[in-house]
């Protein structure tokens, strides 16, 4: 193995790129056991490749709100929250044209949903919010409150579910919610209602 002592590699003039490794290149080692590997401050790390063994705890974060009440929601039907707005998604994670979280690579992601609702005419007697994956529902995100012979008396609910999903890349989820009210129609609330995760493991 040869080895070449110096100071500094630079390009050469009218050059803008340095290439590192070529046809003959597999493993690619930067420094050694104790070294410290230094990127200055002002420098941008582009990566078009697969990224193992760094950070990622954290990464991914959104949160995704309503801009408005969903009102005329089914009574006993299990609906999506249109959550169609963000507060934050750096990663661009959160499609809000469909209302879902998209994941952008394999992983684990926290999610977690605030899901606000109430009847518009009759009270009811059951509520519940779930998450769903792929277009079906998690059987164990279900979060519910019911009312033993079908006592109409539930005027408003609020959920908050969270669970942590082992997801393949562009898996998604979408948070859904049922209000069994007397009649007529239930209302999202826009106010009390959002869909927040990041990217754990």
């Amino acid at each position: 193995m040869s080895k070449i002592q110096v100071d500094t590699i630079d390009t050469r003039s009218g050059t803008a790129t340095m290439q590192i490794g070529s046809t003959n290149t597999s493993t690619i080692n930067i420094g050694v056991s104790g070294d410290t590997v230094n990127i200055p401050s002002g420098v941008t790390i582009a990566n078009a490749g697969t990224a193992t063994g760094f950070g990622i705890a954290g990464t991914n974060l959104f949160e995704a709100t309503m801009s408005a009440n969903q009102a005329s929601v089914s009574d006993a039907t299990w609906t999506k929250f249109a959550f169609n707005q963000e507060s934050y998604d750096a990663d661009g994670v959160f499609d809000v044209s469909n209302n879902r979280f998209i994941a952008p690579a394999a992983g684990k992601y926290l999610m977690v949903a605030k899901g606000g609702m109430f009847p518009n005419t009759a009270n009811g007697n059951t509520g519940s919010t779930r998450f769903y994956k792929n277009g079906s529902s998690i059987a164990s995100s279900l979060a519910r409150l019911g009312l033993a012979g079908g006592s109409t008396i539930i005027g408003e609910m609020y959920f908050i579910n969270y669970m942590i999903f082992d997801l393949a890349q562009n898996d998604y989820i979408e948070v859904f919610g049922y209000f069994n009210a007397a009649s007529g129609v239930v209302t999202f609330d826009s106010s009390a209602s959002f869909f927040q995760g990041y990217r754990v493991a």
